[in-house]
């Protein structure tokens, strides 16, 4: 079995997969960085509830998200309605769609990661730079931000290793379709209910383990240069 020998249906699977993942990864990584320094930096009331809130699709079912945003987005949604009649803008059932519910899944890997490169950070090398002069977001660009580089590389290859495997979610809020929202899980799902696709349902399988890995290899060596970096 050749892995590299794919099929139109496993090529267009693969090239939407890492496009969704992209756009995903692309939409939540401000708001990861925000989220986390805000979680890492400040108290006020009801912060154990917003990192409740983030934390949510970690432990819950991943159906179960993807029908929340069905429920807020989709055609008739409570969002989604506005969406549709102001904007003409419709998520549900395509591309777009399938890049939020990847994000959502991915979002809490991605603010754990930033926010505990955050809390790693001396404070007293922020303050000092405050007593020089520098103001809040001159000291985040320029002392917090080259120092939690290391954390945001691991969040953001964690998080599009999530997004690329995201299932649950992803068929629930938009379906399988093909060429639209049939990403490497979905085509994989539905080459193993087809005869005599055990070949091609194998390839994608080493195919999604591959890139995983790539992905992890790439975070850690890329942390570790970082890392040495810094200390050098």
């Amino acid at each position: 079995m050749n892995l590299f020998n794919l099929t139109s249906i496993e090529l267009e699977a693969l090239r939407l997969s890492l496009w969704v993942s992209g756009w995903a990864l692309a939409g939540i990584l401000p708001f990861g960085i925000l989220i986390a320094w805000v979680l890492a930096r400040k108290n006020f009331p009801g912060k154990s509830i917003l990192d409740g809130l983030i934390h949510l699709p970690l432990v819950l079912p991943p159906v179960v998200i993807g029908y929340l945003l069905l429920i807020l987005l989709g055609r008739n949604g409570i969002i989604g309605a506005l969406l549709f009649k102001y904007l003409g803008i419709s998520v549900a059932f395509t591309w777009k769609g399938a890049a939020i519910a990847s994000g959502v899944m991915a979002f809490p890997l991605l603010v754990r990661s930033v926010r505990l490169s955050i809390e790693a950070v001396d404070q007293g090398i922020e303050n000092a730079a405050r007593t020089l002069g520098a103001g809040p977001l001159r000291v985040f660009f320029t002392v917090t931000l080259p120092l939690i580089i290391p954390g945001i590389i691991t969040g953001i290859l964690l998080a599009f290793a999530r997004s690329l495997g995201e299932f649950g979610a992803t068929i629930t809020f938009v379906s399988n379709i093909q060429g639209e929202t049939q990403t490497l899980p979905l085509a994989l799902y539905t080459l193993i209910q087809m005869p005599n696709g055990e070949a091609s349902a194998m390839r994608l399988c080493l195919l999604s383990v591959f890139i995983a890995m790539m992905a992890l290899l790439i975070s850690e060596l890329l942390s570790r240069w970082f890392t040495a970096t810094l200390n050098g």
